[in-house]
């Protein structure tokens, strides 16, 4: 490959990404080259020329650094890469052995230049895959971890994207969490609880990461650090449930941590791995979760706008439906609904029976033959004129919902009937479901985990 002052910098990192690691060497600089949004605008274009500009670097100390960086052979380059992910699992791991903090920072200093938030998640991934560490030891000293990459996260740029981007949205939500924070500090006792209430809107913000980011991460094979955010994101929730005034401060220091972890290894990790296709399925998705104190701007779009309320993903087989929130088969869906601890019938438009779910433990028997009939005559003479009221009343917009409860033998059995409509508000059928809520209705309390044979 030529190497010369008008090639450009980004196409070339990609092809041979220890050419970064020399360069960084040479000038902290060119970690702008890392800003998200130089990557997509000035960085485009930018050649090496324009690089030893940027960092004030003699241009032929470039070339020739270049140069030799891409002389090293892929085993070499492998060899590189394997010994820095050992460095830095030693230092975890010494760490969780209880070394010192201060020195093992000082050991990161002297070993490691700089290091990627993709760098330390695959790290953590990796201690988790090998077994060396469970995902709630890491849980537990997470905070440590970040304390010890903390003053080179600290010199990274927080990710900046344009208005309407789910990572732009993510980071406005965060500014009110942290100035809601600050308030709850700085309030009267009495005050605090009340501001506290309003910061527990955050749940909206993290389960929009646990639905949008994580899976993404996961399918990457990067499922370490989703499992040990997520059960911090559980422990917040569950201080703001408790919402007791002796623990305030150190609930609001766990959302404030949360923010920065999010800000410095989340996000820049999620802005290094995904696609522009992911970042698609994301905004389509946190539309239908929702957003606390912003709304998002509407400057970025995906590479096509289509891909927002269209499935980016193409049919792998023609045995997969595509549905509105996924794909599934045939099987699948029919296995889904017999498995479900309710009855279901549905009626279509011209009052047929055309579905049934045939589960094992049915309250009300069916056979094959209920199909096609007229759920009219489904249903006993003296129940007609209730059945042909509700259908009636859905036709005609009057009602959406009736429900009726009865006692069969010993189980009491609730009975409810949905109309379906589609987007248009046209009726399109209705939606018969029976449950047995004997069991329900003993419940008391809270039972948060399982209890097997009970």
């Amino acid at each position: 490959m030529d190497i010369n002052k008008k090639t450009k910098i980004l196409p070339l990192i990609k092809q041979f990404p220890h050419v970064y690691n020399e360069l960084l060497k040479l000038s902290p600089k060119i970690k702008r080259l890392k800003n998200p949004i130089v990557r997509r605008t000035i960085g485009k274009s930018a050649t090496i020329k324009d690089v030893s500009k940027l960092i004030d670097v003699d241009l032929s100390k470039i070339l020739q650094v270049i140069e030799e960086s891409m002389g090293k052979t892929s085993e070499e380059i492998q060899e590189l890469k394997t010994q820095r992910r050992k460095q830095l699992k030693e230092l975890v791991i010494d760490m969780h052995k209880g070394a010192e903090l201060e020195g093992l920072k000082q050991r990161f200093k002297e070993i490691l230049v700089d290091v990627s938030s993709s760098e330390i998640g695959e790290m953590e991934q990796s201690l988790i895959d090998e077994g060396i560490l469970k995902a709630d030891q890491i849980t537990e000293l997470c905070d440590i971890h970040v304390e010890l990459f903390k003053d080179m996260l600290d010199e990274k740029e927080s990710p900046e994207t344009v208005s309407g981007h789910p990572i732009h949205t993510y980071m406005e939500e965060n500014k009110i969490a942290r100035d809601l924070i600050q308030k709850i500090r700085s309030a009267a006792d009495e005050n605090k609880l009340e501001l506290l209430k309003e910061l527990a809107k955050l749940e909206i913000h993290y389960t929009r990461i646990e639905n949008q980011l994580f899976p993404i991460l996961e399918n990457l094979d990067i499922s370490g650090p989703p499992q040990v955010m997520w059960a911090v994101h559980d422990e917040i929730r569950a201080g703001f449930k408790e919402n007791k005034l002796e623990n305030i401060e150190e609930l609001i220091e766990k959302v404030d941590e949360m923010i920065y972890k999010e800000e410095h290894i989340l996000f820049p990790m999620a802005l290094e791995k995904f696609k522009e296709s992911d970042w698609a399925r994301v905004k389509r998705g946190e539309e239908e979760i929702g957003y606390v104190w912003v709304r998002p701007g509407d400057k970025w779009k995906p590479v096509t706008p289509s891909d927002v309320h269209a499935p980016e993903i193409k049919l792998e087989s023609s045995n997969l439906l595509d549905l509105d929130t996924g794909k599934l088969s045939l099987k699948q869906i029919n296995l889904m609904l017999k498995h479900l601890p309710i009855d279901i019938s549905f009626v279509d438009v011209n009052d047929e029976v055309k579905y049934y779910s045939a589960t094992d433990d049915r309250l009300f028997p069916r056979s094959p033959a209920v199909i096609g009939r007229k759920v009219q005559k489904c249903h006993p003479p003296k129940s007609m004129h209730i059945v042909e009221d509700i259908v009636a009343k859905f036709k005609s917009g009057e009602k959406s919902v009736a429900e009726f409860w009865i006692q069969l033998g010993d189980k009491f059995i609730n009975i409810r009937y949905f109309a379906i409509r589609d987007d248009q508000d046209k009726y399109i059928g209705t939606l018969e479901v029976s449950q047995d809520i004997t069991h329900i209705k003993t419940l008391e309390g809270e039972r948060r985990l399982v209890q097997w044979g009970e």
